[in-house]
């Protein structure tokens, strides 16, 4: 037998082999039976039978488990009613935790809106939360960071890191009068109480004067009637630079009101006798 009917005969025996094994092999595990809806809508109620949510989707993919839906607009009841859109989203089934991916958008009935790449929504403990950076956008100023926990309507809540705030000092909105502030985070918010705590490497800067104030810790309070900062409480290693004069202490407290900086803590002054008024967050130093 020479070496070339040696391999075809091989050959033969090992195909033989291949298709035996096929025929006792088992088929292939099958995937769960979806159910495809257009035109998707689910509602969620209090044990009183108030409407407490309600999520709509063009289209729903929906197997024993989960719901997939494209382009989605869902409403939270709350006091306020809270909007979330985005291009695709899942609810877990087993605990209604949803998912929401691409574009999401959240819009509170006051006007505060959030946007984001990714946001996980859940309804149980009316918490939403996201690793991705956001950005929120108020008539006090845009925030924009990486990470966050918060309320569905962005009363509370604070970003993880690399914060920078963007915040007007005065009501007229004028595009010079702001004070953008940052910070390594966390910065916590708190719309109910009208305050926001800036920590760790903490810098604010007047855009009208370039007067920088930095501290450890930094506690914003504002005005919401006349839409301005009230007050500013800093906390450790605490500078307040003026060109090229500066002071410190141990802690600084910004009175919006009357425009006074009162310095504590082993405070070290050098006057500012420029005219420089300041729009709002800094006052100007008399001599």
């Amino acid at each position: 037998m020479n070496i070339k009917t040696i391999m075809i005969t091989f050959g033969i025996w090992y195909l033989a082999c291949i298709l035996a094994f096929a025929e006792d092999a088992p088929p292939p595990p099958q995937a769960p039976p979806t159910q495809q809806l257009e035109g998707f809508n689910l509602n969620g109620y209090t044990t009183g039978g108030k409407k407490s949510w309600e999520i709509n989707g063009d289209k729903a993919d929906i197997s024993d488990e989960k719901i997939k839906i494209t382009n989605v607009d869902a409403n939270a009841f709350d006091k306020q009613k809270v909007n979330l859109k985005s291009r695709t989203g899942t609810i877990n089934k087993i605990n209604g935790d949803i998912n929401l991916k691409d574009n999401v958008v959240i819009t509170a009935e006051r006007g505060t809106q959030m946007t984001t790449d990714t946001l996980d929504w859940k309804r149980n403990q009316d918490l939403i939360t996201t690793k991705d950076p956001v950005k929120i956008v108020d008539k006090q100023g845009v925030i924009t960071g990486k990470g966050l926990p918060a309320h569905p309507n962005l009363k509370q809540g604070s970003i993880n890191q690399d914060v920078k705030a963007v915040l007007n000092t005065t009501k007229d909105l004028v595009p010079n009068q702001t004070a953008t502030i940052t910070c390594d985070g966390p910065m916590q918010m708190d719309q109910l109480k009208m305050v926001a705590v800036f920590n760790i490497n903490v810098v604010a800067v007047e855009a009208s004067t370039g007067r920088q104030l930095r501290a450890d810790k930094m506690t914003v309070y504002f005005d919401d009637k006349n839409k301005k900062i009230r007050k500013v409480i800093c906390k450790g290693h605490v500078s307040f630079i003026q060109g090229v004069n500066a002071s410190y202490a141990d802690e600084m407290v910004y009175d919006g009101d009357d425009q006074q900086l009162i310095m504590t803590g082993r405070p070290k002054l050098v006057f500012d006798t420029s005219d420089n008024k300041g729009s709002g967050l800094f006052p100007k130093m008399e001599k």
